[in-house]
């Protein structure tokens, strides 16, 4: 039987990904949600084909965006996931017995989520992985205003992590990598150069490549997805320089 739990996600083209995330979560709800900020591809048939309610929302930032969607759910209890990740059986699971007896005891948990390199279809070996709330009471905590933290307020509030993961398709290619850090560079930079010490800056130009080429590559592990891995770290380490000449760019 479908929970007491709405599911909701935010959407612009996203057809080519977004059938295999909601394939997986459907017997867990009766309220699939879809905010469409204007795709242009067949993500909305998509959405429909798959039962989802499908509502058009111009895009106001990660944040807004997700707080319109959680206001269009059904039910207090909701699980918020991406286009681009799939929830693995096992959370699935987790999920359904958490709700076995009603609300369950927590307001707030914590997800595991995986990164997939584009081209495969199952995290590398020794995977780190980030573990926002995902899974919360509306009633309790609600997403962040922010345009560009992506984030559920807590409040400082208990919180639990789920057993299980979903696995994270974030990129369509090792060229999409730099594509979309780009765009959030951009975004962040709007939102938080204001304020920031042009000084620091400057010398973050120095340091920002490799700092964050280590911070990735070796802290949190993808030298274990070998020559992927290193593109991965790379890419992410370019990204986090150009959000540094960005936010100087913003200062002018």
């Amino acid at each position: 039987m479908p929970l007491r739990l709405s599911i909701f996600l935010i959407t612009r083209n996203e057809a080519d990904r977004l059938g295999a995330t909601l394939a997986a979560v459907r017997g867990l709800s009766d309220d699939l949600v879809v905010v469409d900020s204007g795709s242009t591809d067949d993500t909305v048939a998509v959405a429909e084909r798959y039962g989802a309610r499908v509502i058009r929302h111009d895009w106001t930032g990660y944040g807004p965006q997700k707080r319109f969607a959680e206001e269009q759910c059904r039910h207090d209890w909701l699980l918020n996931l991406d286009a681009d990740e799939i929830v693995q059986p096992d959370l699935a699971a987790a999920i359904e017995r958490l709700f076995r007896d009603g609300d369950p005891p927590l307001k707030l948990y914590r997800i595991r989520i995986e990164t997939v390199y584009p081209g495969r279809s199952r995290p590398r070996p020794l995977a780190d992985y980030v573990a926002p709330v995902r899974l919360y009471d509306r009633r309790a905590a609600r997403y962040s205003p922010s345009l560009t933290d992506d984030r559920v307020m807590d409040g400082g509030m208990e919180s639990a992590l789920l057993p299980g993961s979903v696995w994270h398709h974030s990129f369509r290619s090792f060229d999409h990598i730099g594509e979309k850090l780009t765009r959030y560079a951009d975004l962040q930079a709007r939102e938080k150069a204001p304020g920031r010490s042009r000084a620091k800056l400057r010398l973050r130009l120095l340091t920002e490549t490799p700092m964050h080429f280590l911070r990735y590559y070796v802290g949190r592990r993808h030298f274990t997805g070998g020559i992927d891995g290193f593109r991965y770290a790379l890419e992410h380490a370019r990204a986090k320089r150009l959000r540094v000449k960005r936010f100087l760019a913003a200062l002018e």
